[in-house]
């Protein structure tokens, strides 16, 4: 377990172009600026003013890292070579995001911190739950003027596992307070979505965005389409057709028109939840901020949702021996 004299605070990464602030406590973004149109810095993720707030549980997953499970587990219940294991239903009638206290509620250790020109800040937790134990360490680096790279890896020390991190950012590109995202633009190289049931689960389906309002294979303004979907998107895209470079692939290209701001992401994950803030209410955040519905956008990069209740979907099990590993690659530019 992480030191219990191990307190929460906030780290700065600062390259003189961007300014990045996150937090020991679940690993959380709170505050990212960069740079618009007119070279002013602007806030662009969504987050509250202290640490303390997070620790009271006032943010919906603001900017924190989730797990040792993302996203939902159907009735809390799996199978693990032949044993049946069954999770906290935090989100009935299913287990969501580690359950009860996921590692986006645990106090990780920084084990290194450097500054300067690609300044970076490494954070570990040792997770004890349930019985397998594993070393779970993320690494935010500013691997340029305008690049933030994350690089999670999770290391079992016995026995086989279940794990799959996804970093929860809510982006306004516009800037965290300017209101609702349905204005921005998004591509998603993604011919398939996972699609789910009435919880939000996933079917076992796999399914064609061609002729749907989960078509984002050309870029599109998300308030064009959002109300075809329920509440909103809230979605698996399956990442099949993006191009690559470095060994990730292309995730998402979002755009705001109003300050030319544009982030493309890259990973190395199967797949990715794009979420529209749905369930987002009149939280109040940082410098008095109210973020309402549709105030940010989450681009969650995964394993598939439930996966390990669906063997045709890429496995989440790590096995001793083997390390899971999940990069993302948040490109910022000006178009």
């Amino acid at each position: 377990m992480a030191d219990h004299n191990q307190k929460a605070e906030i780290f700065e990464l600062n390259n003189g172009t961007v300014q990045l602030l996150v937090t020991n406590l679940g690993c959380t973004i709170t505050s990212f600026s960069v740079p618009g149109k007119d070279g002013v810095l602007s806030d662009v993720v969504l987050g509250l003013d202290s640490v303390e707030s997070y620790q009271k549980g006032l943010a919906p997953y603001f900017g924190c890292i989730v797990g040792r499970v993302a996203n939902r587990i159907k009735d809390g219940k799996f199978k693990l070579d032949g044993v049946e294991y069954s999770l906290p239903l935090n989100r009935p009638p299913c287990s969501l995001h580690g359950g009860n206290v996921g590692f986006d509620k645990k106090v990780w250790e920084v084990i290194e911190y450097k500054k300067g020109e690609t300044p970076s800040i490494t954070f570990k937790y040792e997770s004890h739950d349930g019985e397998e134990d594993i070393t779970v360490t993320a690494t935010y680096t500013l691997t340029s003027s305008t690049t933030l790279r994350l690089d999670m890896e999770g290391v079992p020390k016995n026995k086989p596992t279940i794990i799959n991190l996804a970093q929860h950012t809510y982006w306004n590109l516009a800037g965290h307070n300017s209101g609702h995202i349905l204005d921005h633009s998004i591509k998603i190289p993604a011919n398939h979505v996972t699609p789910v049931d009435q919880n939000t689960v996933p079917t076992g389906e796999i399914m064609p965005v061609k002729g749907t309002p989960f078509d984002f294979t050309s870029e599109r303004r998300i308030g064009d389409t959002v109300n075809q979907v329920g509440l909103g998107y809230d979605h698996n895209y399956v990442l099949d057709c993006g191009e690559e470079k470095a060994g990730l692939k292309h995730a998402a290209k979002v755009r705001d028109p109003s300050s030319s701001r544009v982030l493309n992401l890259w990973t190395n994950a199967p797949g990715m939840q794009f979420y529209t803030a749905n369930y987002v209410n009149n939280v109040t955040g940082k410098g008095g901020a109210v973020y309402g519905k549709h105030a940010g956008l989450c681009l969650e990069t995964q394993g598939f949702p439930d996966a390990v209740n669906h063997s045709h979907f890429p496995s989440v099990v790590v096995r001793p021996g083997d390390k899971y590993q999940h990069t993302m690659l948040f490109e910022f530019s000006i178009e």
